[in-house]
């Protein structure tokens, strides 16, 4: 009986020693890492900036131009496409309303509504995209003349701009852009104009 405990006790001692002399290596186990950050997929946000709008008007005598600068505030729709090598490919689409009203021979002259569809292409740097973009744009322009009432016609015409979206989270992003925009002209009252327009805005988007 006494050998069987010594016996007993000599192997649960050993398991003990040989248990307490296990150790668990985490070294071999590959670090834990955050996926990179990706400009693919749908977003939606909403802008607002100034406008610089020119006009040239010419017909019945009149020949010159004059400014009509003001604020803008709108909303923006698109989806991107980001390739292995950082390129981003994507499709765009805005509205908004300006606000700038300007006098010219009398009458006012300005535009109120405007939208655009656009390609963009761009080089992601992790959460930033530096992109260009162009395409079609319109604006709805108008020339109101005491006694003689509102025309107010459609113009259309291109696009074309740099910009700059930097991801604050995986799905808020803000945005600060440069558009140049050229809607071509129409006869408004008799009169031929033709609108361009410079536009700086600055805008916060989500991203699904």
């Amino acid at each position: 009986m006494k050998k069987i405990l010594f016996c007993s006790f000599i192997l649960f001692g050993s398991s003990g020693a040989m248990a307490a002399d296990v150790t668990f290596d985490n070294s071999a186990l590959p670090p834990v890492s955050e996926a990179p950050f990706s400009w693919s997929g749908a977003y939606i946000g909403v802008q607002g900036g100034g406008g610089w709008a020119s006009g040239e008007f010419s017909g019945f005598g009149i020949n010159g131009s004059e400014d009509a600068n003001g604020g803008s505030l709108g909303g923006f729709v698109g989806h991107n496409y980001q390739f292995d090598n950082n390129l981003v490919l994507g499709i765009e689409g805005d509205v908004e309303h300006n606000w700038n009203e300007q006098q010219v021979f009398g009458a006012d002259f300005g535009t109120d509504w405007a939208g655009s569809v656009r390609g963009r292409l761009g080089y992601a740097f992790d959460n930033a995209l530096i992109y260009a973009t162009a395409g079609w744009a319109a604006t709805r322009g108008y020339v109101e003349v005491p006694g003689l009432g509102k025309d107010e016609k459609t113009f259309n015409g291109y696009t074309v701009g740099a910009g700059l979206d930097y991801a604050f989270t995986n799905q808020v992003f803000g945005r600060v852009e440069y558009r140049y925009n050229d809607y071509g002209d129409q006869d408004l009252q008799g009169i031929n104009v033709d609108v361009d327009q410079h536009a700086v805005k600055v805008g916060l988007g989500i991203k699904f």
